[in-house]
């Protein structure tokens, strides 16, 4: 029997300022229940029939930060968490892949967002990596802090690190 396909790929970037700050969206778990809890997550999303992870990476940054970045600028995926996810918009083997990409600063603009981000995410913040380390609300890539680490050391891995999956 083989593997269950992949229901969903996304693309998503560690964006990290030159104070080595790493930009995060804050989401509802359920945006019409705002008390069932939230997360905060890395820009990012759905790759597009025909897209290459690079691509859709790009595509979503400027989408969701206004910051235009060419595919081949993101260089190589540096993280990757995968595993079973039960939405309502969708069931199955969700694959996310993580570029790096640094930039000096940014301002960000959410002009772009698709309706459903317009619902769901509701603030954004550079996060110095101390407090990435330390909060005790949830992050999405779980593992997020000691990769953070690693890259601002310039400790990029060979291969993509494997982080857990959460859901």
């Amino acid at each position: 029997m083989s593997p269950e396909p992949y229901r969903r790929r996304s693309a998503r970037v560690l964006l990290i300022d030159g104070t080595d700050r790493v930009l995060l969206f804050r989401s509802y778990v359920q945006p019409d229940e705002p008390d069932l809890g939230d997360f905060w997550l890395t820009p990012g999303g759905g790759v597009n029939d025909g897209e290459t992870l690079n691509e859709a990476a790009a595509r979503e940054l400027h989408e969701e930060t206004g910051l235009v970045v060419l595919p081949e600028a993101l260089g190589p995926v540096v993280a990757e968490t995968s595993g079973h996810a039960d939405f309502d918009w969708a069931t199955g083997i969700f694959q996310d892949s993580f570029f790096l990409h640094r930039v000096d600063r940014h301002d960000v603009d959410t002009s772009g967002f698709e309706a459903l981000e317009r619902s769901q995410i509701v603030a954004h913040r550079w996060w110095p990596l101390t407090d990435v380390a330390t909060t005790t609300e949830t992050i999405y890539p779980l593992g997020l802090a000691s990769l953070l680490r690693d890259l601002v050391a310039g400790r990029v891995p060979a291969e993509p690190v494997q982080l857990p999956w959460h859901h």
